[in-house]
């Protein structure tokens, strides 16, 4: 827990309500990305506290298809809600929305303007200029990510990068290694401060059984976007080896474009225990989380993944591949398996299938620790102290 005493050293000042401002994420309430569920949690948190928050909402669609849509609202649990003018076409959504939100957080009167993400954080000098404060998380290094590799996304997200590292008064991190990075690619100092979790009422199978047919530790999870770092792929061939009669749910929503999903679907198409959900919300999550028999991060890259938060917090078994962002998360209290390894993750699996006094030993401790290491409320603590 050493990293946390770069918050904790900071002297807080008597507290005082603060103006606040947010953009990078996609909408609240939404559970569209990780980015989103985290800036819900800070923010109903700090409103909860006396603080004034307003959420920059990007404009269009849900990222998962516009069945997903939800009413567009002006305020949520007392968050102010603005939704910016946004372009909806692929690789400028991002871009329009955090540019025009950056432009509302200049000429509004917020004493604290925090950015989500690398991209947004291309825009970081625009309320810096009008005498801002600005604070960025990077959520992780998404310049990295599959579909960003190459042309102008990935030079944008670079830039973004570096805009953080000149014009942020303070960044965020939410891992060691991307501690790490900002020191040796820039000698910047970061501040860490993790992702959080809530405990979490356990829920009969109810719409999971009647849509379809789960019940109790009857199949393993992954949930999470469709998209090549998950390690999708590895999961599908690996299960495929197993002799179980267990199923293997694979619950989440494309990201901008259905060409992984399908790409997966059709790996997985001859092996009838492998169901594809589409995207899942609300109760019906809820339940997946609570009867699932193993949860199963197989990612070759993340942030700091709150599925996995979750997916512990609801006392589940879990089994993760072994880079860095997963394997500071659960320490010693989950099975690791090795990064694109599809052997190592079979043996894995066929070892859950055939103890399954090995997988209860992990639910046992699973939620007390994650809760206990993991809490929002001492999140938003640090992250408040660190505005003032």
């Amino acid at each position: 827990m050493e990293q946390f005493k770069d918050v904790n050293r900071r002297k807080s000042k008597p507290k005082e309500k603060l103006n606040i401002a947010m953009f990078g994420q996609k909408r609240i309430p939404s559970r569209e990305g990780g980015v989103e569920i985290v800036v819900e949690e800070l923010c109903t948190r700090m409103v909860a506290q006396g603080h004034n928050v307003t959420c920059y909402n990007r404009g269009g669609h849900h990222v998962s298809g516009s069945e997903y849509d939800s009413k567009r609202l002006k305020e949520y649990k007392g968050i102010k809600l603005k939704t910016v003018p946004t372009i909806e076409k692929k690789g400028l959504a991002a871009v329009s929305s955090s540019f025009f939100a950056a432009l509302c957080c200049a000429f509004g009167k917020y004493d604290v303007v925090h950015i989500h993400a690398e991209g947004p954080a291309f825009f970081a000098w625009l309320p810096k200029m009008f005498g801002k404060k600005v604070i960025v998380t990077i959520h992780g290094l998404d310049w990295q990510r599959e579909k960003w590799k190459g042309g102008f996304g990935s030079k944008f997200i670079h830039q973004g990068e570096k805009n953080a590292v000149k014009y942020a008064d303070e960044i965020i991190v939410l891992s060691k290694g991307v501690q790490d990075y900002f020191e040796k690619t820039y000698g910047r100092k970061t501040v860490f401060i993790p992702n959080g979790v809530s405990n979490h009422i356990e829920r009969e199978p109810q719409i999971i059984k009647n849509k379809f047919g789960l019940g109790k530790d009857e199949y393993i999870l992954f949930l999470g976007r469709l998209v090549p770092e998950k390690g999708i792929k590895y999961l599908i061939e690996a299960f495929k080896q197993v002799d179980t009669e267990k199923k293997l749910v694979i619950a989440g929503g494309s990201s901008d474009t259905s060409e992984f999903e399908n790409e997966m679907k059709e790996l997985a198409k001859e092996d009838k225990r492998i169901l594809f959900t589409g995207f899942v919300q609300g109760q019906e999550l809820e339940e997946l989380y609570s009867n699932a028999y193993v949860y199963v991060l197989p990612s070759d890259l993340e942030g700091m993944p709150l599925s996995l938060l979750e997916a512990m917090s609801y006392g589940n078994c879990c089994l993760v591949s072994d880079i860095p962002e997963c394997v500071d998360v659960v320490e010693d209290k989950a099975l690791i398996f090795q990064k694109s390894d599809v052997n190592s993750l079979y043996t894995k699996l066929v070892d859950i299938c055939c103890n399954s006094s090995k997988v209860q030993s992990f639910k046992r401790t699973a939620e007390e620790f994650v809760c206990n290491k993991y809490s929002w409320n001492k999140i938003v603590k640090d992250t408040c102290c660190l505005y003032r």
